[in-house]
């Protein structure tokens, strides 16, 4: 990557051209979605410092609702741009009077007098935008004119909230930037899974309240079905050579986890909300520098945490919210020098009657089911190959299944779309699209020496290749051997061809003409042959 942390990555910079078309459309309550690690910070603090030289007087509100998120919004708006005023408005402090940019917690602005001072406001960010629609975000948002014209930026990495209501507040997501493009890009590392199952872990005693696990519940059973030993025996099997952080229900069960792995050689802290602010700093540094090897947390790092040595995430929170999966796996996936993957470990109860969220949540594609040690990008990898099998005989338009379905001569296409017309037992012909082009080269193939092209080897429109290679097949095959109509295609399958089938593992449809089988099984071999050959480079 050529990019700098401040300079904005080519997705950072679409997404703020997305908003802006947004805005342009006449809606003024905008989101974009951008997993953990995109960079959301950077996305808006470049978006503050391109909309202020259009605001006037006017100034920019950037809402956030943790201490850890307003002081790395005003740090990255420096970043980008050191001759803007930035003030913070948050308990004491309230340096907003002469500031071009505020950077406010939420809990602030819901006091009337705290937000009645602060004026001419002309856009407004909001931070982890899927907290929003709660009364106090609603109040705030209105006072400031989010639904009077005034432009509104959410940003966050997943869009979704248990107590709904966020179609209220926005009113389209403008980008969302799938995890896979990002791992795929090299901005993300790829994230291999691991289950810790604890057969004596019964998740089905556990109630569920506002959508998710209770956590008290959830943490008495960690507690009592021996869990929490488990997974410190786990994280040193498997991940003794990684910094990890470990999501757990409760303060108790971020105590016990922290105090579990330390007595299997793992120095381990835990952190939580009403811990001390010096004492929650401290710590956070000492994981930073190494000196603690694994944080356990009872649920304070889902949000404005950034330690991209972070390898490891246990996630000992089992959840049924695909939005709080993200959110705690997405702590693992930034790069850093030496780490070659994030490592997740699941835990997990014998069985469950609840649907958890597991690896395969992390991307909104589908990608079939995650499978043990496989990493999000192999699992979607081969399921993207198993669909497109299906799908690329598909994609051939309703011109070319017009041509070849009028043709006389007997046309078949492979699985992966590939038409020929068969020869003999050891020869077909057939046509090669050239890549991005809707242009086709034919070629011959035979057993006894392979793939040529023809002596004019030329790109030809379909209907110009498809009427070369029809002529070619009626000199080098007998006509009833090539041709669509011939009347040995209309008898019964014989026991021979079925025998074959039977052999290949090809299924035959009951009734089946002998042509059909026979179709059945040019295609099964000439597909093997393609799938086998490097095929020679186009002239």
């Amino acid at each position: 990557m050529t990019t700098t942390a401040f300079t904005p990555r080519p997705y950072q910079l679409d997404a703020i051209e997305a908003l802006r078309k947004g805005w342009a459309a006449g809606q003024n309550r905008v989101a974009v979605v951008l997993p953990t690690g995109a960079g959301k910070t950077v996305v808006f603090s470049h978006l503050a410092h391109q909309m202020l030289e259009g605001l006037g007087h006017r100034r920019v509100l950037v809402i956030a609702h943790r201490e850890e998120l307003i002081e790395q919004a005003a740090s990255k708006l420096l970043a980008v741009d050191p001759m803007l005023r930035v003030g913070i408005v948050k308990a004491q402090r309230d340096d907003h009077a002469e500031a071009d940019v505020i950077v406010a917690s939420v809990q602030t602005l819901a006091v009337a007098r705290r937000r009645e001072a602060i004026k001419d406001i002309g856009l407004i960010i909001v931070d982890e935008c899927h907290h929003a629609a709660a009364r106090t975000y609603m109040e705030v948002l209105k006072h400031f004119g989010a639904w009077d014209g005034v432009p509104v930026a959410g940003f966050t990495a997943t869009m979704t909230r248990t107590d709904g209501g966020l179609a209220e507040v926005w009113q389209d997501v403008v980008m969302r930037l799938d995890i896979l493009d990002m791992i795929s890009d090299g901005y993300l590392c790829d994230v291999r899974g691991k289950s810790i199952t604890v057969d004596t872990l019964d998740l089905n005693r556990v109630k569920t309240r506002g959508g998710d696990l209770v956590d008290g519940q959830l943490g008495k059973e960690l507690e009592d079905s021996g869990a929490i030993d488990a997974i410190a025996k786990a994280y040193a099997e498997l991940a003794a050579d990684r910094a990890g952080v470990v999501f757990t229900p409760t303060v108790a069960t971020a105590q016990s986890a922290a105090a579990a792995l330390t007595a299997v050689g793992i120095t381990a802290a835990p952190v939580w909300g009403a811990m001390g602010k010096d004492e929650r700093r401290s710590t956070l540094a000492r994981y930073a520098s190494g000196d603690v090897q694994v944080l356990t947390n009872c649920m304070v790092l889902t949000e404005g945490f950034d330690a991209p040595h972070t390898s490891c995430i246990v996630v000992a929170r089992p959840t049924k919210s695909p939005g709080l999966y993200v959110q705690m796996v997405g702590r693992g996936l930034r790069p850093a020098p030496g780490k070659r993957d994030a490592l997740l470990l699941d835990v997990m109860g014998a069985a469950s009657r609840h649907k958890l969220a597991s690896m395969v949540d992390l991307t909104e594609r589908e990608v079939g089911e995650a499978e043990e040690g496989k990493s999000l990008r192999q699992v979607a990898e081969e399921h993207v190959a198993s669909e497109k099998r299906r799908a690329l005989a598909a994609r051939v338009t309703t011109e070319e299944i017009n041509l070849f379905g009028q043709s006389a001569i007997r046309w078949l296409r492979t699985e992966d779309g590939t038409w020929f017309i068969r020869l003999t037992g050891s020869m077909f012909l057939f046509l090669v699209r050239d890549p991005g082009t809707r242009m086709y080269r034919m070629r011959r193939y035979s057993q006894s020496d392979g793939v040529h092209p023809p002596k004019d080897d030329i790109a030809r429109p379909l209907p110009e290749a498809l009427a070369w290679l029809e002529q070619q097949a009626k000199v080098l095959a007998p006509g009833a051997f090539v041709a669509r109509e011939a009347s040995w295609r209309r008898g019964a399958a014989s026991a021979k061809q079925v025998g074959l089938c039977r052999r290949l593992g090809i299924k035959v449809p009951r009734g089946s003409t002998s042509g059909e089988v026979a179709d059945l099984i040019d295609q099964d071999r000439v597909g093997r042959v393609l799938g086998q050959l490097i095929l020679p480079a186009a002239a």
